[in-house]
């Protein structure tokens, strides 16, 4: 009889894959920003006509959210990854100073570990792939059991793109037997410069012990506030688009709505005009049963399904143009399912007087889970998103548009993104939109342009020298006077005695 230990055999291949990698590394290393863009275009146009075929390859394997949103993201990032790219400098010289005589250069991380979550496998893939080899970086992935044989489908297609444009052997590379020992052997290697974990937090505190550098692109708990002033409509579009792309599996995406007590009403008109249904609190109870198991853990066969699939399976009618379901809550608590994050269209619904009462209610939502990943605004009073934009907890804020759209970079000119940093709990050492920037260090070149002399005189260190030389020329000669005093005193006790 024979026996395979998986955990073995993904260990055994977690070192090799990192001791590949970092030889590969080091030929990788010396490629010039030109060779790498010829090889990153090559890459993102080939992937980008498989677009659709991943989208539905994903869907099926993961059983998580729609393949025509799938389809979009995927041609999204792969496309436009490319276009923000275009002209980035990332290695070699990047920068120069002329007028400070300082030269900035860029020296790619080395090698990177890429965990890719289950609910956007393929764009995250395709992402992560495109910005660590425009900054020259080796990148092995740890796919997510869940998504495996997509996100290594995807990985093939871009690895032989790739090597027809000039890319070596190994830069590219993932675990084929995935384990969590085998992980963590990966991300323990001494040959791994850095970690870069996308939804995926049952590791992230086995990356934060590696000690390595980490980005990580957390949970949202992201809450969208309108405000007196905004353009009602376009916000609660905005809002019903935002949360039902994909059927609500992005993290960025708003997890609640604060509204302002005196446009009430309008709001809730618009939302039912548009799609959404308001709970009863009975139904609240059976859908927050069926989302959540009673460890407080989500029920993975409730992610990324639409809304009515949910009401059916709560066992509450609904019409058939339903796209959201609506709960109206007063409190934020970690025992309040409604004010967590919920990967699928569900959002909770406050009401505040005013938007001082809204712009602590927004605090308590970005704090309850101690993320800090993104925040929506709508109005038309620059006075009151100001004040939101000084005093959120947050990673990134976005004003009159859709958190979906906007933190990835679709309706905004944030870097088109699917690793997105949090802001206030320290996750990782970047809140930004995770570029190739990100991963990179920048070695700063001084040239000599000064002589210290000048300098001193500059800081007047001539006037404070001459002081001390006084006081020291005092001190020694008070100093003399006290030996001899004692010399005195001494030798007249001898005599006494």
């Amino acid at each position: 009889m024979n026996i395979i230990d998986n955990d073995l055999l993904s260990i055994q291949e977690a070192r090799i894959l990192a001791e590949r990698s970092k030889e590969a590394q080091q030929v990788f290393a010396s490629y010039t920003q030109d060779r790498l863009d010829v090889i990153v275009e090559a890459m993102a146009l080939e992937i980008s006509k498989h677009a659709k075929e991943l989208a539905k390859l994903s869907k099926e394997e993961t059983d998580y959210g729609s393949w025509h949103d799938k389809c979009f993201k995927n041609k999204f990032i792969a496309d436009f990854v490319l276009k923000n790219t275009k002209d980035m400098k990332c290695v070699g010289v990047i920068g120069y100073d002329k007028d400070k005589s300082i030269v900035d250069i860029g020296i790619a991380m080395g090698v990177i570990v890429a965990l890719c979550p289950s609910t956007s496998p393929v764009s995250t893939t395709i992402y992560k792939t495109l910005i660590s080899i425009k900054s020259g970086n080796s990148i092995i992935f740890a796919p997510h059991p869940r998504a495996k044989n997509v996100i290594i489908k995807t990985l093939d297609i871009m690895i032989m793109a790739g090597k027809s444009a000039g890319l070596p052997d190994d830069v590219i590379s993932y675990m084929s037997t995935v384990t969590k020992p085998g992980t963590m052997e990966l991300i323990n290697h001494p040959a791994v410069s850095m970690i870069l974990n996308t939804g995926v937090p049952k590791l992230l505190k086995e990356a934060y012990k590696t000690g390595k550098p980490l980005i990580y692109g957390s949970m949202g708990n992201g809450p969208a506030f309108i405000e007196r002033t905004a353009d009602v409509e376009k916000a609660v579009l905005d809002i019903i688009k935002s949360r039902t792309f994909d059927y609500g599996i992005i993290s960025a995406s708003e997890q609640s709505v604060v509204v302002d007590k005196m446009i009430e009403p309008k709001v809730r008109e618009a939302f039912k005009k548009f799609g959404a249904y308001f709970m009863s609190e009975e139904e609240e109870e059976r859908l927050a049963k069926l989302i959540y198991h009673e460890d407080k853990s989500l029920n993975r066969r409730m992610i990324g399904k639409s809304a009515k699939f949910l009401a059916q399976q709560a066992n509450f009618l609904v019409p058939d143009d339903t796209r959201l379901l609506l709960s109206f809550q007063k409190y934020v608590s970690e025992n309040n399912p409604y004010s967590r994050e919920k990967l699928c269209p569900v959002m909770a619904y406050y009401v505040e007087d005013d938007w001082m009462d809204a712009c602590e209610k927004c605090i308590e939502l970005l704090l309850s889970e101690r993320q800090g990943h993104t925040l929506v605004i709508h109005s038309k009073d620059p006075d009151v998103i100001e004040q939101f934009a000084l005093k959120k907890p947050v990673g990134r804020m976005l004003v009159n548009t859709s958190a979906t759209y906007g933190s990835m970079g679709i309706t905004t000119n944030l870097f088109p993104a699917m690793t997105l940093g949090s802001g206030s709990a320290g996750k990782g050492i970047s809140a930004d939109n995770v570029s190739p920037m990100n991963l990179i260090y920048i070695r700063k070149v001084g040239y000599g342009i000064k002589e210290v002399e000048k300098v001193k005189k500059e800081c007047n260190l001539d006037k404070e020298l001459e002081k001390d030389v006084c006081l020291n020329k005092g001190s020694k000669h008070i100093d003399m006077l006290l030996i001899k005093q004692l010399f005195l005193d001494i030798m007249k006790d001898m005599d006494n005695n």
